[in-house]
């Protein structure tokens, strides 16, 4: 049953690549990727009575293995759906077969990495998503795309090298390649002797994970102007969490020898680095890669304290995440398509000119700096909840960078543009998307305890006092944001400086030799 999220989603791009017809087969596609969302939601209520595992090949631990639990069931979801929303908002676009073909491969190469239970299943899924990636990325063939295209395949190939070469190593102690296997083998070895493949796999999976230093390809990919803005959606909203997935299920499978510690002044470090970068930048779509940037950060620390309440507000923030952070992608493409620029200086009046795009836009605003009521709101308050008063005051500090940073943002929303607002018109597909994706950043605040419960099983209280107090901790963060970027940020020559600040393919290199180091070190002494 199992391995029909892999199979369906290549039938699809198969299917809409042979067709001739453009708008019968799109809408073909998007009935059959609905299809998959009401799968994705049976395997849910499935997995509620235990995980579910299909073997296939039946060879026992040499067949391929593919499992789902309460998580991975989760990801699924997201998963459709998100490629639900950006097959909606693509339906009238002239794109050609060739994206659709290359979008639905690329959902099934997802779906594999959460689904498959085989260090070297997950290798080559991730091989081969990388290389489709990088050809979307390299869409429109223009110089600065096909630059920053081969600096993803290149960086993404070096890195996954580190992850075959922990997965031998693993091979090699073990004689298996089933993670669930080789985990309970492991837990009887020696700490010294798991550092190694511990260290391979982990600075694969950082890279991924796009954890300061290992950042500067994340905003060419993300932010490149030759992708279509679907994908600079999935990418951020979606792809991203594929290496947060494998961080959480690598560091269970070398519980002996993982390094919470570390992980968690990474993620404060990247957290900080993201916001301050992404004030910098001037185009849009910079600016929200940067944020996806510092948002895995905040992740990042949720994830590595050892405390439910924060380690829930993390998961369900890799949720929330995807939805504001796709909302305010595929708005960023419309504002983008009607303005002729990406300059955040030269668009002005997008509430008078496009008023649901903006709406959406604000919604998706709301929620990514936390604002009450909002979705971003409940991850953060469980997050800051299970954290001591360090980690909380530097969870404090990354939202204020983010509201700082969405102040600046928001300025493109009000005002009139130059020369009037001439009357535009914005495709139905495209506004029915945004406005989706915002109206559930408002619903997951709402109902985001339930929501936690639902999809989680985990029976988490927000107290009204506490609520309260974050509500006003995140007014005074307005208020201080608007005067941080008024007197500060707004003219400031040392943040105009930062703009270019960035790693080459060397640097990149360079630098995962070193986080490699690191990492090899502290857990071999920790």
């Amino acid at each position: 049953m199992l391995s029909w999220f892999v199979i369906i989603p290549v039938l699809i791009a198969a299917f809409f690549y042979i067709v001739p017809f453009r708008i019968p087969g799109k809408v073909i596609a998007l009935a059959a990727q609905s299809v998959l969302c009401f799968g994705a939601f049976y395997v849910f209520f499935m997995c509620k009575e235990g995980d579910i595992i299909t073997r296939i090949g039946n060879y026992g631990i040499l067949g391929i293995t593919l499992k789902v639990d309460t998580l991975s069931s989760v990801f699924l979801i997201l998963t459709s759906f998100i490629f639900f929303v950006a097959a909606l908002y693509s339906i009238n676009e002239k794109t050609g077969r060739l994206l659709w073909f290359l979008l639905f491969i690329w959902e099934a190469l997802l779906n594999g990495i959460f689904l498959s239970c085989d260090f070297f299943n997950i290798f080559v899924l991730a091989e081969v998503a990388t290389v489709v990636v990088s050809v979307l990325i390299m869409f429109k063939r223009n110089n600065r795309s096909m630059y920053d295209g081969m600096v993803y395949l290149m960086v993404n190939t070096v890195a996954i090298q580190f992850f075959l070469f922990g997965t031998g190593y693993v091979y090699k102690l073990t004689g298996v390649l089933d993670i669930d296997t080789a985990a309970q083998i492991l837990s009887s070895f020696d700490k010294n002797s798991l550092v190694l493949p511990y260290a391979l796999i982990m600075i694969s999976v950082s890279l991924k994970c796009a954890l300061m230093p290992l950042f500067s390809w994340l905003p060419k990919a993300h932010g490149t102007p030759g992708a279509p803005t679907s994908v600079s959606a999935i990418l951020s909203g979606l792809h991203i969490k594929s290496g947060i997935y494998l961080f959480i299920r690598f560091q269970t499978v070398f519980s002996e020898v993982s390094v919470p510690g570390f992980f968690l002044t990474a993620g404060i470090i990247t957290g900080i680095a993201g916001f301050i970068l992404a004030l910098a930048q001037s185009d849009i779509k910079l600016i929200l890669a940067y944020h996806t940037i510092s948002q895995i950060g905040l992740i990042m620390i949720g994830l590595n304290i050892p405390e439910i309440y924060a380690y829930t507000g993390s998961v369900y923030h890799l949720i929330n995440h995807a939805l504001f952070k796709s909302a305010l992608f595929l708005s960023a493409g419309m504002i983008i398509e009607i303005y002729g620029t990406r300059d955040i200086y030269k668009i002005r009046g997008v509430l008078r000119r496009i008023p649901l795009v903006g709406i959406a836009t604000i919604m998706a605003i709301l929620g990514i700096t936390g604002a009450p009521l909002f979705n971003g709101s409940i991850s953060k308050y469980f997050i800051v909840a299970g954290a001591n008063w360090a980690v909380s005051g530097a969870v404090l500090l990354i939202n204020l960078g983010t509201v700082v940073s969405f102040i600046k943002y928001s300025s493109m929303l009000f005002g009139r543009c130059e020369g009037g607002a001439p009357a535009v018109k914005v495709d139905v597909y495209q506004q029915a998307a945004v406005l989706l994706l915002g109206i559930l950043c408002l619903a997951g605040g709402i109902f985001g305890e339930q929501f936690i419960r639902f999809l989680f099983n985990v029976s988490v209280s927000v107290e009204a006092a506490g609520y309260l107090e974050k509500a006003g901790l995140f007014a005074l963060s307005v208020i201080a944001g608007y005067l941080i970027y008024t007197y500060f940020v707004k003219n400031s020559t040392f943040i105009k400086r930062i703009r270019g600040v960035e790693l080459s393919f060397r640097g990149i290199c360079v630098s995962m030799g070193v986080f490699f180091a690191v990492i090899l070190l502290v857990a071999r002494f920790a």
